[in-house]
């Protein structure tokens, strides 16, 4: 299972270069920069998947299971106005994601759950009783 880590943070010549920036604008790479890494690992009695998304609140998530299909997604709006004596500054950040994922048939679905701490949501994929993984064990021939 790989991991995608991806540097967001601005540089000092990114309002210089804006207006050229725009001109050659790819929606494939901005599309890139706003989803999270995401890693899934397995155990023997579930799935884990955990995403990287520092500077959200729980309430920022939407996770929603439908069919065979876990969407996990967010919007977040941010607006920040300042007014001085000389000059009035108006700033507005919107950021969204959303990632779906393909659930296997073993995965109980009643029993998801998810849990955001240190900006790593965790979601927990628990498998259906009758499909959990049993260690083997070795007879003896006598």
């Amino acid at each position: 299972m790989s991991t995608q880590a991806v540097s967001t943070r601005p540089t000092v010549f990114d309002d210089f270069l804006k207006p050229w920036n725009e001109w050659f604008d790819d929606n494939r790479w901005n599309k890139m920069l706003t989803v999270p890494a995401v890693n899934i690992t397995e155990s023997p009695d579930h799935y884990k998947v955990v995403l990287a998304v520092p500077g959200m609140k729980k309430e920022d998530f939407k996770i929603a299971v439908e069919g065979n299909m876990l969407t996990i997604s967010s919007e977040k709006e941010q607006s920040n106005e300042e007014n001085l004596k000389t000059y009035t500054r108006k700033e507005y950040n919107y950021s969204s994601f959303s990632r779906s994922f393909t659930l296997p048939d073993e995965v109980n679905k009643e029993k998801i759950g998810a849990s955001y701490t240190d900006g790593l949501l965790s979601i927990v994929l628990p498998r259906k009783e009758s499909s959990v993984k049993t260690t083997a064990t070795n007879i003896a021939v006598k």
